[in-house]
């Protein structure tokens, strides 16, 4: 999880509908400094998507969002993802994630939620979706609460408000969609994407 993690601010988050897709945008990140890209698993493209990814572009850590069950984390795993994202937490998700061996981000927003992956070993959690669950002030009120626990907010971050996660003490990376859009993803437009993730790349905490 460290290895992996340690100095990622921005984690884009991508949905592909084309696997032909999947390299030119990976490279694109890649090119604008961001190692890591979460592909989500909303697609009939999305697992060859991983695969293609994990296969020509060794320098990028391709990992597997929007994880549902357990037989996602399996198909994810067998795909090359090296690691795994959900936007909650089952006990099938725990043991399947936990299984795999790769590291293992289960999503939580309310206390109980929380206080359920601590009781798991969890310490890195996704806050999804960020804004709208109140955001910037509802990840401030959760930090004296739970000490030792960090999150990972995503949905509804953008250039304008990701800096202000980032101060947070509990919130050493996000993650977003807003990198690579699906209109852009679309076009083929590999320029503007790697601009944003320029862009992206340079944010720090305010």
């Amino acid at each position: 999880m460290h290895e992996i993690f340690h100095g990622t601010t921005v984690i884009p988050v991508v949905t592909l509908e084309r696997v032909a897709d999947a390299v030119p945008l990976a490279s694109a990140l890649l090119r604008a400094g961001l190692r890591l890209v979460e592909v989500t698993l909303r697609t009939p493209a999305s697992l060859s998507a991983i695969s293609e990814i994990a296969r020509r572009l060794p320098d990028t850590v391709v990992g597997a969002g929007t994880v549902l069950t357990g037989a996602d984390v399996r198909r994810a795993a067998e795909a090359g993802a090296r690691f795994l994202v959900s936007p909650g937490l089952t006990p099938d998700l725990v043991a399947a994630g936990l299984g795999s061996e790769l590291p293992y981000v289960p999503g939580a927003v309310t206390p109980s939620e929380i206080i359920a992956a601590r009781e798991q070993g969890f310490s890195l959690l996704k806050f999804f979706p960020a804004v709208a669950s109140g955001g910037v002030e509802a990840l401030r009120q959760l930090a004296p609460v739970f000490s030792g626990i960090a999150f990972c907010p995503t949905g509804g971050l953008n250039d304008a408000n990701a800096a202000d996660f980032l101060s947070l003490p509990n919130v050493p990376m996000v993650g977003g969609a807003w990198l690579a859009p699906a209109d852009l993803i679309a076009a083929g437009d590999w320029a503007g994407i790697e601009e944003r993730a320029r862009r992206a790349a340079r944010l720090k905490p305010r």
